[in-house]
């Protein structure tokens, strides 16, 4: 296994080259598997036009066959090779957010195997912002099929340091390129009837898109289980994710002092309670002697989004009974934030 540190590389210049990433791209054009980082999450990355090397991934993450990958591009040349009758709304839906955080599910050409896809007609598309995982892209002159870079079920890897021990001994490369910037995985967006639907919220939000297109809507899915025979036109969407071992409830109210009181008194239900608390409520959950981790400042939503999978990683560590987690308003990016919470949390939710 071969590690690239790119820690300290400017993601800003736009004339970054590095040999060390040409050797990774030619690794995923050959077949093999590399975890890259990219401005969300860490991805596991394969040849997205390669239906053996995209197995690898499944059999790496322990993924079901019937969970979609996404396709990484860093041109659009690249998606005129994958994607056709593209329509005016998902142009601008593209020409407004690439490269970012935005999924855009697509019609899929021929070229594009069942494997990426789970045998549907479309597939899911990005562009990535950040400049190591574009240029792995361009140096690999293929789409990467890449989920998040983490055993299925647990919470997605925003450090190498917090996936190396699980996947390290899967993969050809592993490119370090420092903490994920956003901490989340991207927007999905699926264009029905002209109208976007997001499939899975993140850092471009509902509010983000109608002001682009003048309309967006949100699949009734994103807080809600699906049946187990259904299929699904993006990842995350149906299984069990982001989760610690442990029992999570999630908590919210939009009064802080009945948010704080309803968590203290489920904590005293347990003989080893965990709380993922807001900076502000940190101490007052310390003057009770309860054990706590900072997920962010309230005021703050890209602070708690870049830090929330991070936080469930150190969870298993303590080895609670039960994790009590502060939620926030479901807006804006905290619709994102709630909805990886909701699941990690497999739909214990209490508001109050």
């Amino acid at each position: 296994m071969k590690y690239i540190d790119l820690k300290n590389v400017n993601l800003n210049d736009k004339n970054f080259d590095n040999e060390d990433l040409k050797f990774a791209g030619n690794v995923i054009k050959s077949g093999g598997l590399v975890l890259f980082p990219t401005e969300t999450v860490y991805g596991l990355g394969a040849n997205g036009l390669d239906a053996s090397a995209v197995k690898k991934i499944y059999l790496a993450k322990g993924r079901s066959s019937d969970n979609p990958l996404i396709l990484h591009i860093s041109d659009m040349d690249m998606l005129s090779k994958i994607a056709t009758n593209i329509s005016s709304v998902e142009y601008k839906l593209i020409d407004a957010f690439w490269p970012g955080p935005f999924t855009i599910i697509l019609n899929r050409t021929s070229i594009v195997p069942d494997t990426v896809t789970a045998g549907l007609d479309t597939v899911g598309i990005r562009m990535p912002s950040n400049i190591i995982a574009n240029r792995l892209i361009a140096y690999s002159g293929v789409p990467i099929a890449a989920p998040s870079a983490n055993v299925s079920g647990k919470p997605s890897g925003t450090n190498i340091s917090d996936i190396f021990s699980e996947l390290s001994n899967k993969v050809v490369c592993i490119i370090d390129g420092g903490s994920s910037e956003v901490g989340l995985e991207s927007t999905v967006v699926r264009v029905i009837s002209e109208v976007p639907t997001i499939l899975r919220p993140g850092k471009v939000t509902p509010e983000d898109i109608k002001n682009v297109v003048g309309t967006v809507k949100i699949d009734e899915h994103i807080f809600s289980k699906i049946a187990s025979n259904e299929k699904v036109l993006s990842p995350g969407m149906k299984y069990r994710h982001y989760a610690p071992n442990s029992k999570c409830v999630l908590v919210y109210s939009e009064n802080n002092s009945l948010l704080v009181d309803k968590i203290l008194k489920l904590s005293h239900e347990y003989n080893n309670p965990l709380i993922l608390s807001a900076t502000e409520n940190i101490a007052t959950y310390h003057k009770e002697n309860l054990l706590t981790i900072n997920i962010g400042r309230k005021n703050n939503l890209e602070e708690i989004a870049k830090n929330i999978f991070a936080t469930l990683r150190q969870v298993d560590k303590f080895n609670p009974d039960i994790v009590l987690i502060e939620g926030v308003k479901q807006e804006g990016l905290g619709l994102a934030i709630m909805n990886r919470l909701i699941r990690a949390c497999e739909y214990n939710y209490i508001e109050v």
